[in-house]
C-alpha cells in the first residue's frame, strides 16, 4: 500500500497535470475564439461576433476551473468540497458535450479526449481526493502528536479544516 504522504503527492501531481488541459485550452479559446476548435477562417463578422464572444466567455470559464483546481493543490487534502464542486461542473459540461454527440453525431479525436477528461478522469480525481483526505487526517494527527502538540493544539490546524477569512468552517468532504 502506498504511504499517505506519497499518495498525496501523486494526487497533487495528477491534479497539476490534469489542470493543464482546462488552463491551456481555456487560454487558447480566449485568445483565438472559434479558431481553437476549428471554427475559424475569415474574420469575426463572417463567423459571427456573438459566437466568437460566447466561445471566448466559455473558454474563460474553462480557464477559471483549471486555475481553481490548481489553487487547491497545496492543501489538496483539505479542499474536498472545492474539488467536488469543480468536478461536478466539469461532469455537467461533459454530459452536455455527450448530448451533442447523440444529437449531432460522433465526436472527433480531440472532442472524444475531452469527453474522457470530463466524464472519467475528473470524477476519478475527485474520488481520489476523498481517499487522500481520509488517509491524511490520521497522518496529520500522528505528526502533531509526535511533535508534542497533542490533540487540543492540533485541532485548529486539522487538514480537513478550511479557513475562509476570519471564520473557520469545517469541510465535510471526508
Amino acid at each position: 500500500m502506498i504511504a499517505a504522504r506519497i499518495e498525496r503527492r501523486l494526487l497533487q501531481g495528477a491534479i497539476l497535470l490534469a489542470g493543464c488541459v482546462p488552463v491551456f485550452a481555456g487560454l487558447a479559446g480566449v485568445t483565438t475564439g472559434t479558431g481553437f476548435v476549428g471554427g475559424g477562417g475569415g474574420d469575426a463578422l463572417a463567423r459571427g461576433v456573438p459566437l466568437e464572444s460566447h466561445v471566448r466567455y466559455l473558454s474563460g470559464l474553462l480557464l477559471g476551473i483549471g486555475l481553481a483546481f490548481w489553487a487547491a493543490v497545496p492543501r489538496i487534502e483539505a479542499h474536498g468540497a472545492r474539488v467536488r464542486l469543480l468536478a461536478g461542473i466539469v461532469v455537467i459540461g461533459g454530459l452536455a458535450r455527450l448530448l451533442g454527440v447523440v444529437v449531432d453525431g460522433p465526436a472527433d479525436g480531440p472532442m472524444t479526449a475531452a469527453l474522457a477528461m470530463e466524464l472519467a478522469v475528473t470524477p476519478a480525481l475527485a474520488l481520489w481526493q476523498g481517499r487522500v483526505a481520509r488517509r491524511w487526517g490520521p497522518v496529520m494527527a500522528a505528526s502533531r502528536h509526535s511533535a508534542g502538540l497533542g490533540a487540543a493544539a492540533g485541532a485548529a490546524r486539522s487538514p480537513d479544516s478550511v479557513s475562509s477569512g476570519s471564520s473557520s468552517r469545517r469541510d465535510t468532504s471526508v
